[in-house]
C-alpha cells in the first residue's frame, strides 16, 4: 500500500485499549500508518495529555495514537475501523463514525453478540463489514489506563474471502504489533461458539444473581439448558460448532475462580442503565420467536430480568425447568 493507511479504533475500553494500544505503540512514529482513537470524557483527556497506559501482567507500556478525539470528522477517511464499544452503543457509534467512512472503508466489529454485522449493514449497506471476535479479559482500570488480567488475548476476523488482500495486510500489521490475530474462513463458527458460551453464562449469573462457582454448584442443570437453547438457534441458522461444546463450557467454568462472574451480571449488580441484556439474553428470545423454536429457559430469565430492571425488585428466583 503506497498511501498512509488510517486505522481507527472506536471505543478505548478493555478491548480497544489493549489492541489499539499495541497498534499505537508499534506505529507511533510511522510514516505509513496512522492509528486513531475515538474516545471521550476524562479518558480522552488523559490519553491526549499523557498517552494511554496499557498494563498486562508485570509489563506495561505507553501508547500514543496519531489522533485521539471524540469527533470522527478529525480523522479524515479511515481505511479500517475496529469497533470496540458495547452492543448497546453500536448504532450510535456508527452514526458518529459516518464522517470518516467511505465505500473503501473496512469495518470490523469486535463486540459480544451475533448481530453486529447485520446492524452495521442496515445503516451502511454499501460498505465492507467483516465479522470479528475477541477472547480477552481486559478493562478500563481508570481514565488513561487499560489493564489486561487474562491469559488469552486473541483476535479473530474474517472471512478471508472478503477483500482478501486488504484483510491479509491487516492481519500482518496486527501480528507485527504483537496482537494474536487470525484471519479465519471459519469466523462464524468462532463468533457463535463464543456467543453460546457468553449468552448462557451471562444470563444464568444475572438471573440467579450469583458467581459462576455458585452457579455450577447449585444450578448447573439450568446453565446446561440455556446452552442447549442457544445451540438450537445456531443449528437453525446453519452454524457449525464443536459437538462437545456443552461439556467444554461447563468444564471451563468449573476451573474458574469461585467468585468469577459475567460482565452483564456485574452491570446488574452496579445498577447500570445500559447492559448487554438485549444483545445476549434478548437475542435468543427474539430468534426463538422468529424461528418458531421454544426457548423456555431464556424466556423465563428474560422476563424476570426485565421485571427486575423495571421495578428494581429482587423478586423470587426459581430453577428453570
Amino acid at each position: 500500500m503506497s498511501k498512509k493507511v488510517k486505522i481507527v479504533i472506536a471505543g478505548i475500553g478493555g478491548v480497544g485499549g489493549y489492541f489499539g494500544g499495541l497498534l499505537a505503540k508499534k506505529h507511533e512514529n510511522s510514516d505509513t500508518i496512522e492509528i486513531c482513537f475515538l474516545a471521550r470524557g476524562m479518558h480522552l483527556e488523559k490519553i491526549r495529555t499523557n498517552g494511554l497506559k496499557v498494563i498486562h501482567g508485570k509489563t506495561e507500556f505507553m501508547a500514543r495514537p496519531s489522533i485521539a478525539t471524540s469527533n470522527a470528522r478529525e480523522f479524515g477517511t479511515a481505511d479500517y475501523i475496529l469497533i470496540c464499544t458495547k452492543g448497546y452503543d453500536l448504532n450510535a457509534t456508527i452514526e458518529q463514525l459516518k464522517p470518516c467512512i467511505d465505500k473503501d472503508t473496512i469495518v470490523i466489529p469486535l463486540l459480544n453478540g451475533v448481530e453486529s454485522v447485520e446492524q452495521i449493514k442496515n445503516i451502511l449497506p454499501d460498505i465492507a463489514v467483516s465479522e470479528g471476535c475477541v477472547y480477552i479479559v481486559s478493562k478500563l482500570k481508570e481514565a488513561g489506563i487499560i489493564e489486561n488480567t487474562g491469559i488469552n488475548q486473541k483476535l479473530f476476523f474474517g472471512p478471508g474471502t472478503l477483500n482478501n488482500d486488504r484483510l491479509l495486510w491487516l492481519e500482518k500489521i496486527m501480528l507485527e504489533a504483537g496482537i494474536e490475530a487470525s484471519l479465519s474462513d471459519s469466523i462464524l463458527t468462532i463468533v457463535w461458539e463464543k456467543f453460546i458460551f457468553i449468552a448462557s453464562i451471562a444470563t444464568a449469573t444475572s438471573y440467579f444473581n450469583c458467581s459462576i462457582g455458585k452457579l455450577i454448584e447449585e444450578n448447573e442443570e439450568t446453565l446446561v439448558q440455556l446452552i442447549e437453547e442457544v445451540k438450537l438457534i445456531a443449528v437453525a441458522k446453519g452454524i457449525s460448532f464443536n459437538p462437545d461444546i456443552t461439556n467444554y463450557i461447563v468444564n471451563y467454568n468449573q476451573l474458574l475462580p469461585y467468585d468469577s462472574t459475567s460482565s452483564m451480571h456485574r452491570d446488574y449488580q452496579n445498577l447500570k442503565s445500559n447492559t448487554e441484556f438485549e444483545t445476549l439474553t434478548g437475542y435468543i428470545v427474539r430468534a426463538g420467536h422468529e424461528l418458531n423454536i421454544e426457548t423456555p429457559a431464556f424466556t423465563k430469565a428474560y422476563n424476570y430480568l426485565i421485571n427486575k430492571k423495571e421495578n428494581h425488585l429482587d423478586t423470587e428466583r426459581t430453577k428453570i425447568n
